[in-house]
């Protein structure tokens, strides 16, 4: 740490016993006078070696294996890109980064657990729109604060939807979807996972920006929702490319509009709903990694760095795209800035909207 703590001399005047009377005439002034001289340059010290601890702790870290919380249970989408990712920073840091699955309560049990680690930089989590933007209006009671409790590292990818229907409803784009349920105010309904889950707010932002009443049905995750559109039960379903594209090839649901503001390679033939008709519509949902609040900036940035080289991987660039995700890279800052911009978005749909999970 040379060049980092400054030459301090301090010369001690302590009297001797030849003049003890003095001293003690003096009482403790000359006490306290030492005292006043010293603080400051003891403060500047402790001030310098902080410093020097933060710069040698970044530049060696990690020196321990990192969890990363996963806040779903494991072999879900989020679970398997994650452990790809980890592989890979295991490979170009040396140490462990080991997936611990903490599912349950819409990510909340495991965005909890994290928010309340210690700020070291060995606790990090994978967090979804949900978990670090729309939790606070879904939510009645929340155990941590997503713009005060995390450090905001990298947003490293997004997954867009698709809007699909069942081929009975007899309507064949965006805009025809939209004549149709105008007609019929309150006779078509959007099957979706469950209260508050991204197909719900997706599904209800589309409504209101395409100005159509229609009903909201939940169901306990997508599968079943998927399988109600199918049986031509519910007619409406915002729903992952992965689980959608085998049956829209099949015939059993057709594609209207993809929920990003670009095509996706998995259905180049289906436009965005921006623009098949509802223009600004955008609701891809994504993938984010925090920290706890108050982690060294140091260590964040190392941590942006090296996840953005290993999204520069060939295999993890494939498995991103088998898995229907597009890669990302945010700078901390950059990332900061869109969770601002996401959680405006989504308070005002569930609060306009009633949305709320006790």
């Amino acid at each position: 740490m040379a060049g980092l703590v400054p030459a301090i001399s301090i010369q001690w005047a302590w009297p001797c016993h030849a003049h003890r009377d003095s001293r003690h005439k003096a009482g403790h002034d000359g006490e306290r006078d030492v005292v006043r001289r010293i603080v400051p340059y003891a403060v500047a010290l402790a001030a310098c070696l902080s410093l020097g601890a933060s710069a040698v702790s970044a530049q060696d870290y990690p020196m321990r294996p990192v969890k990363i919380v996963v806040p779903f249970p494991a072999g879900g989408g989020t679970d398997a890109l994650t452990r790809f990712v980890a592989k890979g920073l295991d490979q170009r840091l040396g140490q462990p980064f080991i997936v611990e699955n903490r599912g349950g309560a819409g990510t909340t049990l495991g965005a909890t657990a994290v928010a309340r680690s210690d700020p070291d930089g060995y606790t990090i989590m994978v967090g979804t729109a949900s978990t670090f933007a729309a939790a606070p209006g879904l939510y009645k009671r929340l155990a941590y604060d997503p713009a005060k409790d995390f450090s905001p590292i990298m947003l490293f990818a997004t997954v867009p939807f698709v809007l699909v229907v069942n081929p009975s409803l007899g309507v064949n784009s965006v805009q025809e979807l939209i004549a149709l349920a105008k007609s019929k105010p309150g006779d078509y309904a959007f099957a979706h996972a469950g209260v508050g889950s991204f197909t719900h707010t997706a599904s209800v932002l589309f409504a209101m920006m395409a100005n159509i009443n229609v009903v909201q049905i939940p169901f306990k995750g997508g599968g079943p929702a998927m399988i109600d559109v199918m049986g031509g039960h519910s007619q409406l379903l915002m729903n992952s490319y992965l689980a959608s594209v085998p049956h829209i090839r099949s015939g059993k649901l057709r594609p209207l509009g993809v929920s990003d503001t670009k095509r996706t390679h998995l259905l180049p033939e289906v436009p965005t709903i921006d623009e098949a008709g509802v223009p600004g519509y955008q609701a891809a949902n994504w993938w984010g990694i925090g920290a706890p609040a108050g982690t060294p900036l140091p260590m964040i940035a190392k941590l942006n760095t090296e996840i953005n080289a290993v999204l520069d991987s060939p295999e993890v660039k494939k498995q991103f795209d088998t898995d229907g995700a597009v890669i990302v890279r945010m700078s901390p800052a950059e990332f900061a800035k869109f969770l601002d911009h996401d959680r405006a978005i989504w308070s005002r749909v569930i609060t306009e909207a009633g949305i709320k999970i006790e």
